[in-house]
């Protein structure tokens, strides 16, 4: 069964490479323009019925989207519309995208089995769950808002790079639950946890992706911004990143909350500072730093986006640096 779980993973990496590729293939087309259609003058789309005097031609507005060409310029070109071969490699996107959520969510089901346990005992498994949360959070982002579809280049490409990191860096062999962790309270601790970290993990992508649309959107034409010209409205994925983060930061409250009575339980103490802890706290304060700025009307969006970034940076800190590199009563989260 841990084989399994390992080839299962092992495919949902390639499924998600090619739901990027094909993401890519999307953006890359672009919305192109019909050139038969735009070129063709007006007259001669509109065709003959004229409806009473001074009336507009039958048929105007659905060709044109009532936006008729002023002063008889019949040169104007049509609105843009998507290109074939970029829709239908965006549909395979999220074809693609769908079957390695189903590949991720088998490997990370047949591995719990194999372990016994629910799969969130090292750097591994948690990096998996995070990451499966935040994929399944992004196609349901995508199945209310179908309009957002282009972003899912980037959040392929961090599922790519998160999941071939877990595989090339962190993978260990199924082990055992640590005695430490045997208690009902790290279902619902490292439950709550995991969900709010993949949902901050989604709410990253939009933050980041905003910041380059709004600064090409204010006429900056250099790298990084020219990444976004083809992503959405830098205000829908504003308002993407607040909905994602306001969801996230009361789950992630109450994680705290969690692992604070669940210390009380083992170790004799609500809080000690330990490392991971300290970042937690760490975390939490830029979140909800972020949702003050956010509310507070002169305090710019671009600038309150960034606080989400940092908060989000510290979340990596917290489950890469801390493990690695610190010593503490979470070690047990670590590498073995």
């Amino acid at each position: 069964m841990s084989a399994l779980s390992d080839q299962l993973v092992t495919f949902a990496i390639l499924a998600y490479l090619v739901a990027m590729i094909c993401h890519a293939v999307e953006y890359a087309l672009g919305n192109a323009r019909t050139r038969a259609v735009a070129a063709t003058p007006a007259r001669e789309l509109v065709g003959a019925g004229v409806g009473g005097s001074g009336g507009s031609p039958a048929g105007t507005d659905a060709l044109v989207g009532g936006d008729a060409p002023a002063g008889g310029d019949t040169g104007a070109k049509l609105p843009a519309r998507p290109n074939g071969r970029a829709r239908l490699a965006g549909r395979v996107a999220v074809v693609a995208t769908v079957v390695a959520t189903l590949l991720h969510l088998a490997g990370l089901v047949t591995r719990g089995i194999a372990a016994d346990r629910m799969p969130w005992g090292n750097m591994y498994e948690y990096v998996l769950t995070v990451s499966l949360i935040g994929v399944v959070g992004w196609l349901t982002v995508l199945w209310k808002r179908p309009s957002l579809r282009r972003l899912g280049l980037f959040l392929t490409l961090v599922m790519v790079l998160l999941l071939a990191t877990a595989e090339l860096v962190l993978y260990v062999p199924v082990v055992p639950l640590v005695p430490a962790l045997n208690s009902y309270w790290f279902v619902i601790h490292v439950s709550t946890v995991v969900f709010a970290s993949g949902l901050f993990l989604l709410g990253s992508v939009p933050a980041v992706t905003y910041l380059m649309r709004a600064g090409y959107e204010r006429g900056k034409r250099s790298f990084p911004y020219t990444l976004a010209k083809r992503m959405p409205a830098a205000e829908s994925l504003e308002r993407l990143t607040f909905v994602l983060h306001a969801f996230a930061f009361p789950v992630f409250t109450f994680a705290v909350i969690a692992g604070a009575i669940w210390a009380e339980a083992s170790w004799g103490r609500p809080w000690g500072w330990d490392p991971k802890e300290t970042w937690s706290f760490i975390s939490w304060v830029i979140y909800a730093g972020y949702l003050h700025a956010r509310a507070t009307p002169s305090v710019k969006r671009n600038v309150a986006t960034w606080i989400a970034v940092l908060g989000f940076l510290t979340m990596l800190m917290n489950l890469f640096g801390v493990n690695i590199f610190f010593e503490g009563l979470h070690s047990y989260g670590g590498l073995d």
